[in-house]
């Protein structure tokens, strides 16, 4: 934990760095915009000047042409990549060791359950890394682990303890890898969808950079860019999430001689399920876009929080596990 607050504070570092690059931009003065975006103004032949700021259209800084402000790499940002990788081979052993302690995998109980989730969020984020450069989500996602983890060694710590007849099944280390690794990228899709509604309001409003609250914003995507990269992140989390409830069909079938049985956990999984199932088909075939996808993917995984503490902490049930 002490690794990942180093981690943030670079990444907030580099945040506040690019807010002063964006705090430099003054009414009169014309807004640094990248090669992209000043194409996709050109294109369109006008820019509307606001406070005495040349600005694109509405449009173009809404869309994927990137950020309006260029911002330069810095230093800070690589130091929050490598803390954040040093952070993780940390976190991996800690996760080990306790399996080893236990002689069983690490996940029979809610503090066990925190520290791998909270791994398997740490690892999509830097595996996306390779793929598409979402450092700047640094700051959300390392903050978002490290109240998790702090809240689940406070609240939910517990000596190493034999499992339960129920759970000595090799459908735990498949049902339960699985459910931790589809919450990340729900998580992922969680603070991509939250930055999204963020920089959709600053979009909106008509104010220069100069004079904006958070002006780290105008370093960043654009609103549909964040929300394009949250549905991607999201649908791969509810491939991930079905499994979990088809693997967990099967697992309560050889344990418990029914597929399904209304179980408090098993009908929160289920909702869960719903809840991003019409998020993906609202998107995808109604015509949701913008604000109300985002709030969707939100309180989906709110609903994921929810049933990991709340469900496990004061529901009896079959799926009774959380150890306290």
């Amino acid at each position: 934990m002490a690794v990942y607050a180093l981690a943030f504070i670079a990444f907030a570092m580099d945040l506040a760095r690019r807010s002063a690059d964006a705090g430099r931009v003054r009414a009169g003065e014309p807004e640094l915009v990248t090669a992209s975006a000043a194409g996709t103004a050109s294109a369109a032949g006008t820019a509307s000047a606001v406070g005495g700021v040349a600005r694109p259209p509405r449009a173009a800084r809404r869309g994927n042409t990137g950020p309006e402000v260029t911002a330069s790499l810095s230093p800070s940002l690589r130091v929050g990549v490598v803390l954040t990788v040093l952070g993780f081979l940390l976190h991996l052993g800690a996760t080990v060791l306790r399996g080893v302690d236990a002689e069983r995998v690490p996940w029979a109980n809610m503090y066990e359950f925190a520290m791998t989730g909270t791994l398997m969020i740490v690892l999509v984020f830097l595996v996306v890394l390779t793929r598409s450069d979402l450092r700047f989500l640094g700051t959300f996602v390392i903050g978002l682990v490290l109240v998790l983890l702090g809240a689940s060694a406070v609240n939910f710590y517990v000596e190493v303890v034999p499992l339960p007849p129920a759970l000595q099944s090799a459908w735990l280390i498949i049902h339960v890898f699985v459910a931790t690794l589809g919450t990340a990228f729900f998580a992922l899709g969680f603070a991509l969808s939250a930055l999204q509604l963020v920089q959709d309001r600053r979009e909106r409003s008509d104010k220069p950079v100069g004079e904006q609250r958070l002006k780290f914003l105008a370093t960043l995507p654009g609103s549909e860019r964040l929300e394009n990269l949250a549905y991607r992140v999201n649908i791969i989390g509810f491939i991930l999430w079905t499994f979990t409830l088809i693997a967990g069909a099967i697992w309560a079938e050889k344990a418990w001689g029914r597929y399904w049985g209304w179980d408090t956990k098993e009908v929160w999984t289920f909702i869960i399920w719903v809840l991003y199932a019409g998020y993906i088909h609202a998107r995808a075939t109604k015509g949701w876009r913008g604000t109300r996808s985002a709030w969707l993917a939100i309180v989906g995984f709110i609903a994921v929080i929810f049933n990991f503490t709340i469900v496990n902490m004061f529901f009896d049930g079959l799926h009774s596990y959380s150890g306290l």
